[in-house]
């Protein structure tokens, strides 16, 4: 079986041993899906049931709660797009920023909360924000691999700094009264701007919730249901949006339905345990892709020797002193991800998302810069043992371990074990690179450590002592 097979098999069955779906629940969860918009073609069909109620300031916490539900959303898809490099994260975050800051900006149209008079600025941005966000739950729903994730993640970011300004400018032309969105008078039922919305948005909902079940159909997850059930009750709020009469009951409908979207996907991030909360939204890319990468090892020579001859305390004050130093420069300076710190080990990974090209020259510049930081703070501390690092670069496999409460998103490969492997045999207050990582960086300046027998390797491998990235720099 192939990997990829192997590890689709792992996942599913993981997540069909977490949530147990029958076809008695599907079809309640589906009929209860459907409530809303028949109760809707009631309201609209039988006018003396769309009771009216006028209340502002149900309507203004009611609007603003929804939104602060979705900014929420947003926020915390947002990161953990980012951290895994993730295209359908990130679009899914995009779709709820939309409908967080236009809701917002429609929470401002309630009277004598910012106008006394009808804006219509405020009262389309509604229709507006939940049509954008169609178009970024369609994308999110697309299967997105390779370099097509990459770029999307980066163009991502991009949409997101575009979004936010036009939520800025959509709110000052509003407040400025500036056309288009000057006009006082704003449409109550359908219309050609709000069907024009609508129509579209409810196909590309439609389209992405259908989309979403297959992934469910494949791969059972209460995330991945949430998502679809959002998406109806999106669909069904523009409908209701759309057809129904202000401050009427069909009217008070959309924002309950809108409510009800955010909900249901916060009631699923919250049942979810904290680790890797939306991995069950993440492209197989992610959970069961194969990256060239480079794999950083470093831990401390003599260690247990040390806190043998140590109380825990200073042990552990000594680590802190060593890491608030060596990890700032790796991470933010040169990129890497710290997969993990077990004890005085840390692991990191450098184009582990798939967006560093030059992952080896940024892993042996951040192995040189660690151990630069580390003899920095070894020479107020003679006395406490040094770093030594072991690099290497190869083909590895991003995958997703464990099980609730024990989840890890990670990288497992002979790439990964080799530059274990490595690490412990590079000097002291060193760098060693593997001949992976060697081959990368045709100009370090390097030394050959000579064939060492690592163990678990069949065949000795060349290790070479990094001196420097450049011959004509030395000591950088």
């Amino acid at each position: 079986m192939p990997d990829r097979e192997r590890e689709r098999e792992r996942v599913n069955q993981t997540t069909s041993q977490r949530f147990v779906y029958t076809p008695a629940m599907v079809a309640l969860t589906a009929l209860a899906l459907l409530i809303p918009l028949a109760g809707l073609i009631l309201l609209i069909r039988e006018p003396r049931l769309d009771v009216h109620w006028e209340h502002h300031p149900s309507h203004f916490w009611l609007v603003l709660v929804t939104a602060g539900l979705s900014a929420v959303l947003a926020y915390v898809t947002g990161a953990a797009a980012v951290r895994r490099g993730d295209p359908r994260v990130l679009l899914v975050s995009l779709a709820f920023l939309s409908a967080a800051g236009f809701l917002g900006l429609h929470a401002l149209a309630t009277p004598k909360v910012l106008l006394d008079t009808p804006n219509a600025g405020f009262t389309l941005a509604t229709p507006v924000g939940v049509a954008l966000g169609s178009v970024f739950a369609f994308l999110s729903s697309l299967n997105l691999s390779g370099g097509r994730a990459v770029a999307a993640v980066r163009w991502g970011r991009w949409l997101r700094a575009g979004l936010l300004t036009l939520m800025a400018l959509w709110a000052a032309a509003s407040v400025l009264r500036l056309p288009p969105l000057h006009a006082t008078a704003v449409p109550e039922v359908a219309d050609g701007i709000l069907t024009a919305l609508a129509v579209p948005a409810v196909l590309l909902y439609v389209i992405a919730a259908a989309r979403y079940l297959r992934t469910w159909w494949e791969r059972p997850s209460l995330m991945l249901l949430s998502m679809v059930a959002a998406f109806v009750l999106l669909a069904e709020a523009m409908v209701a949006l759309v057809f129904a009469r202000n401050w009427a009951l069909s009217w008070w409908e959309w924002h309950a339905l809108m409510l009800a979207a955010f909900v249901l996907v916060m009631a699923g991030v919250r049942i979810q345990w904290y680790e890797e909360r939306f991995a069950d939204l993440y492209l197989e890319d992610t959970v069961s892709g194969q990256r060239e990468l480079s794999v950083l090892f470093a831990d401390l020579e003599g260690f247990t020797t040390f806190s043998e001859k140590h109380g825990p305390a200073e042990v552990t004050s000594m680590l802190n002193t060593y890491f608030q130093v060596v990890v700032p420069p790796v991470v933010r300076r040169h990129g890497g991800v710290v997969d993990r710190i077990i004890g005085d080990a840390l692991m990191v990974t450098f184009n582990k998302r798939g967006d560093q090209p030059d992952h080896a020259a940024r892993a042996a510049a951040a192995g040189l810069a660690l151990q630069e930081a580390a003899t920095a703070v070894r020479a107020a501390h003679p006395h406490w043992p040094q770093f030594r690092v072991g690099i290497n670069s190869g083909i590895a496999s991003v995958s997703l371990l464990g099980t609730e409460g024990g989840r890890t998103h990670t990288v497992i490969g002979d790439t990964v074990n080799v530059a274990s492997r490595i690490e412990g045999q590079a000097p002291g207050g060193g760098v060693a690179i593997g001949p992976g990582t060697k081959e990368l960086l045709p100009d370090a300046v390097t030394e050959s450590l000579g064939l060492l027998t690592l163990k678990g390797k069949a065949e000795p491998l060349e290790v070479h002592h990094l001196l420097a990235l450049h011959a004509h720099a030395p000591g950088e």
